[in-house]
């Protein structure tokens, strides 16, 4: 046999087997990725999950930690949305609460909820009952928010309480893309500095996202030390630490009622228009 010939199949035979290497490594990965990406919810039905972990923060406010199905799983939530959370109250009714995790998809095989639980909380007496190996119901994604990188030029936020989440997992989902060049600047009312959720966190982003990230917080009974804002959130607040109204900025709020219309008249007043405005 000439040895041209077999040199030009023995060629043939190793690029088709190279081809076929390829394929399978390009489909694993793609199923790999579809697999990944699919998320762990359900927006029509309840699904449990499992706590692994509950980290007291203070008094009253703990982290939860649940698993996913599997170490590689989703939550598979978009930016800005939250999920409904389903337990029993002190009387044993039912009871559905949306929250917003403070993980992202990016942290894989859990996700978080830092949960502030009030004396008559209905659905805070079920997260005081709950321990570690308990299951909670799950349903969502739930949200009109829906956020795009490079939708805005700057995005103020107003956040009062446990109003925190949804800003913290925005601006977490803004800063840590290298792709996305939106800065973010936050108001965060509470009462006491005890009260204060995700400090360490928030002040971390600041540290590391210098210029991009500004917090200004604001209490309604400071410490004596204090260099943060005292009282109510103000429209002389908004105008110092807020961007100024423009079509390529959006002022998001989330806080108890009150404290929500009371924002809402002041940014009116301000200028802001309704398309710059969104409300959690």
């Amino acid at each position: 046999m000439d040895l041209e010939f077999l040199q030009s199949l023995d060629t043939q035979i190793l690029v088709g087997i190279a081809a076929a290497v390829l394929a399978i490594f390009v489909g694993a990965a793609y199923l790999f990725s579809s697999k990944k990406s699919k998320g762990s919810l359900d927006a029509e039905n309840f699904r449990e999950f499992k706590l692994v972990k509950r980290n007291q923060l203070s008094h009253n406010v703990a982290k939860f930690t649940f698993a996913l199905p599997t170490p590689t799983s989703v939550l598979g939530l978009p930016i800005g949305q939250h999920i409904s959370c389903r337990g029993k109250d002190a009387q044993g009714e039912e009871v559905i609460k949306p929250y917003t995790p403070t993980t992202l998809d990016s942290d894989v095989g859990h996700f978080e909820l830092v949960i502030k639980m009030y004396p008559q909380g209905r659905m805070s007496h079920h997260f005081r009952e709950m321990r570690v190996g308990d299951y909670l119901s799950v349903r969502g994604p739930k949200g009109r928010f829906r956020y795009q990188p490079g939708q805005v030029r700057a995005f103020g936020m107003i956040a009062g309480g446990s109003g925190i989440t949804p800003m913290f997992q925005v601006a977490r989902a803004i800063l840590e893309n290298p792709k996305d060049t939106t800065n973010v600047h936050l108001i965060y009312a509470n009462v006491t500095y005890e009260d204060i959720l995700l400090k360490e966190e928030l002040d971390s982003l600041v540290a590391k996202y210098p210029g991009r990230f500004n917090v200004y917080y604001v209490l309604n009974q400071p410490p004596e030390v204090w260099d943060g804002g005292s009282g109510f959130v103000s429209k002389e607040m908004i105008q110092t630490h807020l961007p100024a109204p423009a079509s390529d900025i959006q002022i998001l709020r989330c806080g108890p009622p009150p404290m929500n219309k009371a924002m809402a008249g002041h940014l009116d007043a301000l200028g802001y228009t309704p398309e710059m405005q969104f409300q959690f």
